[in-house]
């Protein structure tokens, strides 16, 4: 199987994933009641076959959506870098090297926390780019764990170990 992202030499993956199913749930509700609306109001208008279909393909196309706006997104953490990438037939991929990052710092809604989803921000060295975030990731601890894991990882394979800046 290839893998979805160009490792360099030495580089390997520490986390990879997309944001949670449960992060796409407000995406759902607000769908699914949208496609509820205009069924009953095709109801009332004409018929309710005709309303029952409305919504039965609406709701269909939703949940298509909704999987393929998640999966479009995928996150990844190397020893070496830090990627997003978004889109399957355009696509746009922002990254930055691991050793760049100063800081991480995870948000979590109370609804969220219940949820067990979050959102991962990463402040960067030297960059104007200030929206570098995975959202919606399931156990924002995790990444939080990961990009510790391969800062140290970054740090150990230097060849002088760490440098001062």
């Amino acid at each position: 199987m290839v893998p979805p992202i160009d490792l360099h030499d030495g580089e390997r993956i520490i986390f990879e994933g997309h944001p949670s199913w449960r992060a796409t749930l407000a995406f759902y509700v607000q769908g699914l009641l949208a496609v509820a609306v205009i069924a009953v109001i095709a109801s009332l208008v004409s018929s309710a076959g005709l309303g029952a279909a409305i919504f039965a393909g609406g709701a269909a196309l939703v949940v298509l959506g909704g999987f393929i706006k998640r999966m479009a997104t995928v996150y990844s953490i190397t020893n070496q870098r830090l990627r997003i990438k978004r889109g399957l037939l355009a696509k746009a991929i922002q990254q930055t090297r691991i050793d760049r990052v100063q800081n991480v710092n995870t948000d979590q809604s109370v609804l969220e926390r219940l949820l067990r989803v979050g959102t991962v921000d990463f402040d960067t060295a030297g960059t104007d780019d200030s929206d570098f975030t995975f959202r919606g990731v399931s156990s924002p601890s995790r990444v939080v764990e990961a990009v510790d894991r391969a800062q140290h990882a970054a740090t150990a394979a230097q060849p002088d170990g760490p440098r001062q800046l």
